[in-house]
């Protein structure tokens, strides 16, 4: 298991009861790397259907108890619970756990727990949106510096298979970690060498129960760090569509960083689209600069890369590469490193995704803006918009994002189970914009719906798939709902004899 070290461990889990709660990317590491440490293990699963069996039966081979069908109940004996991320505080499972005394452990506090002496230093980043994309442009820098590294966490790639060194990950110099809320829930000994919350809106409050509950989580991430705690220091708070929704006021990502238990020493870095202040990364004159990393803080602002360099330069996304380079720095990760980093960084799919042009309409993918606090960063990135939106609202409310966005809106085209709610936004806080409302939820409607956006729009506007909200009501995921647009937009160019461009 290379570098680390399980002696304590082995010796602490030797011959313990330990119930693994759930499957899959997380779950079956898990479940595997205890049973070698010698731990009794038992998984547990609600689903039973063909992929969970099939996970079980690899399981049973190697001689690990496989309860499917119920991960309501805890197993006779069980003296410590892991879980996966996707399971709640207040579940069944964990709230009979807590009357028997036994704790409970996420995945990522296995992996942490997992570490030895000279494992590589974890740079952590969490937030409501944005995580993926900075983690990325974090990995993408720290290899410019010249450093082995990997983008791991949430993001797709169990810690734990990182930390025991599977391939691709042996030999790594540092890790670039994305963490949800749900993965710092469950990880109360996580201390990391410098960690970033880039933003905080309501989300996923049915599963913390309340805003201030997620809010704490997500400040988790700041236990214990080392060098430096980033926060957005243009994060105000208290926005972002809690009006009305009974959930409590977001607060400032800064205020988190306060309340945190640091290691001495270890220093709070903002970051802005503004003139940076002292100890803070910022925007001067079209430049991305470093007012914290530098000899003399004071006076001097060490040049980092220019918005050019940013992929896409949307204000969000430059956000995004101001919370990436502050971890590079906090890493000791040279300013040429950043802008060659940056420069060579391209975000995944369904992220502000060009599609193509058609007669002067500039067509975006943005789907994997699934909550509000996500589209408004979209919609404000350009100038004159005809809206896709629509989906599942997950709770949320509207009347801010439409407000606030109003004087961008050409026209809006509104698809999904949960439209009505944004169209009365609409007519409340934008009563002159246009709207299209499908009922349709077949899989032809997004070709519908960019029909509809392009009758709407005018040469110089862009046609942007925001939705704000989540993708299950038609669609299997946020993926394939950018898919069905990129193809509706093709379809659209190659009837009006355009080449996607």
């Amino acid at each position: 298991m290379g570098r680390t070290n399980l002696a304590k461990l082995t010796e602490e889990l030797s011959g313990k009861h330990v119930t693994v709660a759930g499957l899959g990317v997380s779950g079956m590491p898990a479940a595997k790397v205890l049973h070698r440490l010698g731990a009794r293990v038992t998984a547990v699963n609600g689903g039973d259907g063909q992929g969970p069996r099939r996970q079980a039966a690899e399981l049973e081979a190697l001689g690990i108890a496989v309860r499917l069908g119920d991960d309501r109940t805890l197993p006779e004996g069980t003296e410590l619970i892991v879980t996966t991320p996707g399971f709640k505080p207040a579940a069944p499972l964990f709230r009979a756990a807590a009357e028997a005394g036994v704790p409970v452990w996420g995945d990522v506090e296995l992996a942490w727990q997992l570490r030895g002496p000279d494992a590589p230093p974890w740079l952590a980043v969490t937030g409501t949106n944005g995580k993926t994309t900075t983690v990325q442009m974090l990995a993408s820098i720290l290899r410019a510096a010249g450093l082995r590294t990997a983008a791991v966490g949430n993001i797709g790639v169990s810690l734990i298979d990182v930390v025991l060194e599977q391939e691709p990950y042996a030999g790594l110099d540092v890790l670039a970690v994305e963490l949800s809320s749900y993965q710092l829930h469950w990880a109360p000994g996580l201390r990391p060498h410098s960690g970033a919350v880039l933003n905080l809106a309501p989300d996923h409050l049915d599963w913390h129960g309340s805003m201030e509950a997620y809010a704490a989580d997500k400040g988790r991430i700041y236990e214990g760090n080392q060098v430096a705690c980033v926060y957005n220091a243009d994060d105000a708070g208290g926005s972002d569509n809690t009006a009305g929704t009974g959930a409590d006021p977001a607060p400032r990502t800064e205020d988190l960083v306060r309340a945190a238990d640091v290691v001495e020493g270890a220093r709070a870095i903002g970051f802005t689209l503004g003139t940076p202040a002292p100890s803070q990364l910022g925007v001067v004159e079209g430049v991305l600069v470093d007012r914290a990393f530098v000899a003399d803080r004071q006076q001097q602002a060490q040049e980092l890369a220019e918005i050019g360099d940013v992929h896409p330069p949307a204000p969000h996304n430059i956000a995004n590469a101001l919370a990436a380079a502050a971890l590079a720095r906090a890493f000791g990760v040279p300013a040429a490193a950043v802008r060659d980093g940056l420069r060579a960084f391209r975000p995944d799919a369904h992220r502000i995704t060009h599609v193509a042009e058609v007669d002067g309409v500039f067509f975006v993918d943005d789907s994997k803006a699934t909550n509000t606090h996500a589209a408004e960063a979209s919609l404000a990135a350009y100038d004159s918009i005809v809206w896709i939106a629509g989906g599942l609202a997950k709770g949320a409310t509207f009347d801010e994002l439409v407000a606030r966005s109003a004087p961008r809106l050409r026209g809006v085209v509104l698809i999904g189970a949960d439209r009505e709610l944004i169209g009365q936004a609409l007519a409340r806080h934008a009563p002159d914009v246009p709207v299209a409302d499908l009922e349709r939820t077949d899989t032809g409607a997004m070709a519908e719906a960019v029909r509809e956006a392009m009758s709407m729009a005018r040469p110089g506007d862009t046609v942007l798939l925001a939705p704000a909200c989540a993708s299950m009501d038609m669609f299997v995921n946020y993926n394939a709902r950018g898919d069905a647009f990129a193809e509706a937009v093709r379809a659209l160019a190659a009837a009006a004899g355009h080449s996607e461009q």
